[in-house]
């Protein structure tokens, strides 16, 4: 079915989401905004705040409309990363030129939720929920996971979960992503003792067993990658002794790491394999580690299927099915019901003067009314 959304839908919502700052954690008029068009849709908006400093407090939004057949879920984001200084206009006072729209989440990823909301009245009466968050670009510890055990609380059960997270990497349609890595960063510090450098006998300097660990991470070869992931990497991303004094043998230093691991690992796996190269060093050293995600997939099957017959009805173009790139919420999502990502080009996320081409919003609407159709069909 051909669908030609009304283009001023899109771009006047996408607009008014913008115009709200909403960095990261997101709470207030952003909401009111989002709140205000899916009521008019006939939706049950159900938002609430959650979690305390530093985290939070974190405001998220659950709406939902009931009807019949498969139930769709879209999930994403109001919250932002800070703009940053330099913009040619203010980041949250969003600007139309040359067929762009500007403004901070213009791509990352207020536009397509604008996309989605805008192409709700094209849709079959089939169920639909909205799941967003004000927490997804900070620490998520309040976001989408207080948001899933919200939809358990209210049997809100979804058949599939698109994530509107900008996934197109030259045009839009090119990429959908099925996966992603896992995170998990590391934080290692290994105490000595303090002296000077003239008497090395009396002092234990720490430095020296924190290269050997850092030197013996960076040699291991997780694994080489397979079908759908890319080899998992670790970084060293820190290293810290902050010792201004040049005849002065340090009683500390410290060091971070960072791993992205594939579907072969798991967090708490990798988390114990660099804990026993630590120990073999230092055993009084200390490693404190935070796992941001597991790597998950959702395998090529309905879902991928329809919305990959959806791009390429309404742009001509067959999308790469990818697991590149960073983190996203998709990672919990993925747990209660076959989860995919596809949006808007990624080009200027996150970037000073990031916008999306107004002519890929109102693409995107089309695109994502055809998903909604399929999935109800």
């Amino acid at each position: 079915m051909d669908h030609t959304p009304c283009s001023p839908n899109v771009v006047s919502l996408a607009t008014a989401l913008l115009a709200c700052p909403s960095v990261t954690p997101a709470r207030g008029p952003v909401f009111d905004v989002l709140s205000d068009a899916l009521i008019a849709l006939g939706f049950s908006v159900d938002r609430f705040v959650t979690g305390d400093a530093p985290d939070g407090p974190v405001e998220n939004l659950l709406a939902t409309r009931a009807g019949h057949g498969r139930h769709l879920a879209f999930a994403g984001h109001l919250d932002v990363v800070p703009p940053g200084d330099g913009w040619t206009n203010d980041a949250f006072a969003p600007t139309e030129r040359g067929g762009l729209l500007y403004g901070r989440g213009a791509v990352d990823m207020k536009g397509a939720i604008a996309a989605f909301v805008a192409a709700i009245p094209e849709a079959p009466g089939a169920p639909l929920s909205l799941i967003i968050t004000g927490d997804e670009e900070g620490p998520a510890t309040y976001g989408t996971r207080a948001l899933i055990d919200r939809m358990r609380a209210h049997d809100v059960a979804p058949d599939f979960c698109l994530v509107g997270e900008p996934t197109s990497a030259h045009r839009l349609g090119d990429t959908i992503k099925i996966g992603r890595r896992g995170s998990v960063n590391l934080w290692i510090a290994v105490a000595g003792l303090q002296g000077h450098v003239a008497y090395p006998h009396l002092a234990d300097n720490p430095i020296p067993r924190l290269v050997a660990i850092l030197a013996e991470i960076d040699a291991i070869v997780l694994d080489e990658g397979n079908r759908w992931f890319q080899a998992s990497n670790i970084e060293i991303t820190d290293i810290t002794v902050g010792n201004p004094a040049t005849n002065v043998i340090p009683a500390r230093a410290e060091a971070r790491i960072s791993i992205r691991f594939n579907d072969e690992h798991t967090g708490a796996g990798l988390v114990e394999r660099i804990e026993a190269v630590v120990a073999r060093h230092d055993p009084n050293a200390t490693v404190i580690a935070r796992i941001s995600g597991e790597a998950f997939l959702t395998e090529p099957g309905p879902l991928s299927a329809l919305v990959a017959a959806a791009i390429e009805r309404q742009t001509g173009i067959i999308p790469e099915l990818s697991t590149t790139g960073g983190t996203s919420d998709a990672r919990f999502l993925s747990a209660v019901c076959p989860t995919v990502e596809f949006g808007l080009l990624n080009a200027t996320m996150h970037k000073l003067d990031e916008a999306v081409v107004i002519d890929d919003l109102i693409a995107l609407t089309a695109i994502y009314a055809d998903i909604m159709e399929s999935v109800a069909t």
